[in-house]
């Protein structure tokens, strides 16, 4: 069985893109290349390891067994390849990182700080609820990420960092806008905006008004932190959402935090990743960087 290193990276990036345009897009070859490496694989193995369904490419059983080695050695060869750099002075290389939709109201402070401290590290960073950023996390497709509360795991390590914390907002001219001690019970005749599925913050409102046996209305599901601001600022109704969400609006005015006994609910925000991952060099100075400054940097920033 003889294959090569260059057949199960374009094994590996078609399997993650689905996509043999967008591997051959992403390795700079053509199309045609991609699949010749492929089609040498598998019969170099002597299995598929992918099928076409419909518009999409997906793995075989076979090709499902291959992926995770795969992914091993790649990762190793990665790791390798960032020593050998930081070796010849400060750490260098790619880092991609993922975040909840809410981190981008803080995030770009200290990816800015942290660029200009290891400018030979190139970072990546994209956005995803919940779900889909554990789903990254676990299948190795980023090197970390930030998030609320993780679940908890032992495939996962998390550390906190920065205080989250969760409160009910409203137009100004609402009437609980200007009371004190709002009696929870109250806020079952009021309408609610909701996270999308998936959301750690959707599953913090759900937690708070089950325990305080209230059953909320809900008018509208929205994507994203910033799609929920919007849909209260446009009368839509009142929202459970992070203060850091939040915090400039309500510091011109435009919305107020509803001082209700109970809230803010006092969350944290966690830079994760894989228990069983070694950290290449540029995600050992992010995570070393964020854990020891990250709180006052963005402290600063407000």
């Amino acid at each position: 069985m003889r294959f090569t290193l260059k057949q199960l990276l374009l094994f590996e990036a078609v399997a993650r893109l689905g996509s043999v345009t967008r591997a051959a897009s992403e390795a700079n070859i053509t199309q045609p290349g991609v699949t010749f490496q492929l089609k040498n694989l598998e019969e170099a193995i002597g299995l598929t390891l992918l099928e076409k369904v419909g518009r999409n490419i997906e793995l075989t059983e076979a090709g499902r067994w291959l992926l995770e080695p795969t992914r091993e050695v790649i990762e190793k060869l990665e790791l390798f390849e960032a020593e050998a750099d930081s070796l010849k002075g400060t750490p260098r290389g790619r880092l991609t990182i993922s975040t909840v939709t809410t981190v981008d109201y803080f995030s770009p402070f200290i990816l800015r700080c942290f660029c200009e401290r290891f400018p030979e590290v190139n970072v990546a960073m994209s956005v995803a609820n919940r779900e889909d950023l554990l789903r990254e996390l676990v299948e190795s497709k980023v090197d970390m990420a930030i998030m609320g509360q993780p679940p908890e795991t032992k495939k996962l390590s998390a550390n906190a960092f920065l205080d989250n914390p969760i409160v009910i907002v409203s137009l100004p001219d609402h009437p609980l806008a200007n009371e004190k001690d709002i009696d929870i019970t109250r806020l079952a005749d009021e309408v609610f905006l909701m996270r999308e599925k998936g959301s750690g913050t959707r599953g913090a409102m759900l937690r708070f008004f089950s325990e305080h046996e209230i059953k909320v209305k809900t008018s509208l599901e929205m994507s994203g932190a910033e799609s929920l601001k919007q849909g209260v600022l446009a009368g839509l109704g009142l929202a459970m959402i992070s203060r850091d969400a939040v915090m400039l609006e309500v510091k011109t005015g435009r919305l107020v935090e509803l001082d209700i006994p109970g809230l803010p609910i006092l969350r944290q925000w966690y830079l994760v990743h894989r228990a069983t991952k070694t950290l290449r060099p540029p995600a050992q100075a992010f995570k070393d960087f964020v854990l020891n400054e990250g709180a006052a940097l963005v402290e600063e920033s407000r």
